[in-house]
């Protein structure tokens, strides 16, 4: 089977001096404040500090058009912690309130070729607030799911960015589980919908605890649209 994807990165992150801090994110809205990490024991992802600025500058033309624009996250596992180390940019169908990766082949033969965990995916909100849509919620649950390697993934993110947001123009977010991902499970509406409350009462996402901005962590980006 021929493959189609760069050759090497369209672009690097520098390393920055070993002085930057490696800080948490923490929920600052107490609307996803909610944690089940009591209940599953989540590994730690690490992002780039340069990740939302970066992907956000390779949006421009479509948030200026009012198109969402997405992305997948491609991670290394060391010492049980998750390392995100590559963006992928897929060919993708847009419109100002939703977005689909096309040949998404393409994604996997970059993620296997380089035995990359997929911990995730990044998507904007030109024009919205920055929160999970029931679309997105359809999105990260099989993210959530995702067996790679033979390895389960519940450590899977979704990042928001929302630019126009004055309050909040990112958040990282995943399904609460079991509640949200019960939920969304059950659910077999199509577009946006209204979703039904957990039946414990905790909300559907949450903002991630697990997940810290390293400003010491290189990626590489492949843009392939």
């Amino acid at each position: 089977m021929v493959t189609h994807y760069p050759s090497a990165p369209i672009s690097c992150t520098e390393v920055p001096p070993n002085a930057g801090q490696v800080s948490q994110v923490t929920a600052a809205d107490s609307r996803y404040a909610y944690s089940d990490s009591a209940i599953h024991v989540l590994k730690n992802v690490h992002i780039s500090a340069q990740l939302t600025d970066d992907f956000l500058e390779l949006a421009r033309n479509n948030t200026n058009n009012d198109l969402e624009t997405c992305g997948v996250l491609g991670a290394s596992l060391k010492e049980e912690t998750f390392y995100a180390t590559t963006l992928i940019i897929p060919k993708q169908k847009s419109t100002s309130s939703s977005c689909q990766a096309l040949r998404e082949e393409e994604i996997f033969n970059i993620q296997n070729d380089r035995s990359l965990f997929p911990v995730g995916w990044i998507h904007t909100h030109p024009s919205q607030s920055c929160f999970m849509s029931s679309i997105d919620l359809h999105t990260q649950y099989p993210y959530q799911l995702a067996v790679a390697m033979q390895v389960m993934v519940p450590e899977a993110i979704a990042i928001v960015v929302a630019p126009t947001d004055k309050t909040r123009n990112y958040g990282i977010f995943r399904l609460t589980d079991p509640s949200g991902m019960n939920v969304v499970k059950e659910c077999e509406e199509n577009g946006f919908h209204p979703h039904r409350d957990s039946t414990d009462g905790r909300p559907l996402y949450e903002q991630c605890s697990h997940v810290y901005i390293n400003p010491n962590l290189r990626f590489e980006i492949f843009d392939l649209r």
